[in-house]
């Protein structure tokens, strides 16, 4: 006789992942490079509840904006996640989640093996639209409840080199490389004394990246490993850095290599031509944020901005981690 897994009382358990931006190292990361991220003090929560009054095994799930908006909601079936009841429009997400813990369960066969009913919430704490990990929070926050490996079910999922996850658990500033499958986390002691002259620049302008990396590999790969020798040595030397001129100069030429390797305009002449500070473009060119560096007022700062129509602008102290006390 088939012996079934006693089911015991659900208790409401909650995961909170970090977003990431990427310092140094786009694209070449793919390719092994080391890379440095960093993680945001905004991130994404996952709350599971039981969900009481339901005989029926089911999964209610519900993610929410940063101002408490619902923009999904859908229910899962066991054993296979079937989605139903699902929000108009949104049939793609559905089908993804439901891929998401499919392959969470084939790297734990016993996550929620006794098919209990459930309420999942998901609360992002930035806006969906600046790129700053609403799936690799979702992955790490899903791994958790899972108790699997947030990388593989990235891997398995939505793929990329990883660093994102490497964001989302840890807390500091960090070294990333993946060598093959397998990730490499370094922490590292970036603060720099010149971080009152950092701002992240929201450009809003979301581009595919695909034809740069195309290029990478049609006309640069057989100068990759000079290309990735160039950038770690840029990336080592950004962590060491002390002063904003050195750092501006390193960020400058990491902007240069990526532009000669792909194939890319540079974010600087391209939108801000004339800024008296480098700019510097932060995973895939062209998109959501870019780092600039201003030696002047942040009044100064912002006008400047602000007088180009962009008006979110960032200081470095409201968006990255603080130093752990």
């Amino acid at each position: 006789m088939l012996q079934h897994p006693e089911k015991q009382p659900v208790l409401t358990t909650s995961y909170r992942s970090n977003g990431k931006l990427l310092l140094t190292g786009e694209y070449f990361v793919l390719e092994g490079a080391s890379a440095l991220a960093l993680p945001t003090q905004k991130g994404q929560t996952l709350t599971v509840n039981p969900l009481s009054g339901i005989e029926k095994p089911v999964i209610d799930w519900q993610s929410f904006t940063p101002d408490g908006q619902c923009w999904f909601s859908a229910s899962f079936s066991f054993p296979q996640f079937e989605p139903f009841n699902v929000m108009a429009q949104q049939e793609q997400t559905a089908r993804k989640l439901q891929h998401i813990l499919q392959e969470v369960r084939r790297l734990n066969p016993r996550f929620l093996e006794n098919e209990l009913p459930l309420q999942v919430q998901t609360h992002l704490e930035f806006h969906s639209n600046w790129g700053l990990g609403s799936s690799s929070t979702l992955i790490n926050n899903i791994a958790q409840w899972a108790q699997a490996d947030a990388y593989q079910l990235q891997f398995a999922t939505f793929g990329g080199s990883g660093y994102d996850i490497a964001c989302a658990m840890h807390n500091t500033p960090l070294l990333y490389r993946k060598w093959g499958t397998m990730p490499h986390v370094q922490p590292v002691n970036f603060y720099p004394p010149f971080s009152d002259c950092m701002y992240f620049v929201y450009l809003g302008q979301k581009q595919n990246s695909r034809q740069g990396i195309q290029h990478f590999y049609r006309h640069a790969n057989n100068r990759r490993a000079w290309y990735i020798q160039q950038i770690e040595g840029i990336t080592q030397a950004v962590v060491e850095c002390t002063t904003l001129p050195q750092f501006e100069t390193l960020l400058n030429r990491h902007e240069q290599l990526v532009s000669e390797a792909l194939n890319l305009p540079m974010v600087k002449p391209t939108f801000f031509a004339g800024y008296w500070g480098a700019v510097k473009s932060l995973g895939a060119w062209g998109g959501d944020f870019v780092l600039a560096c201003s030696a002047k007022s942040p009044t100064e700062t912002h006008k400047y901005f602000s007088e180009k129509g962009f008006t979110t602008v960032i200081p470095y102290a409201q968006m990255i981690k603080p130093r752990p006390v």
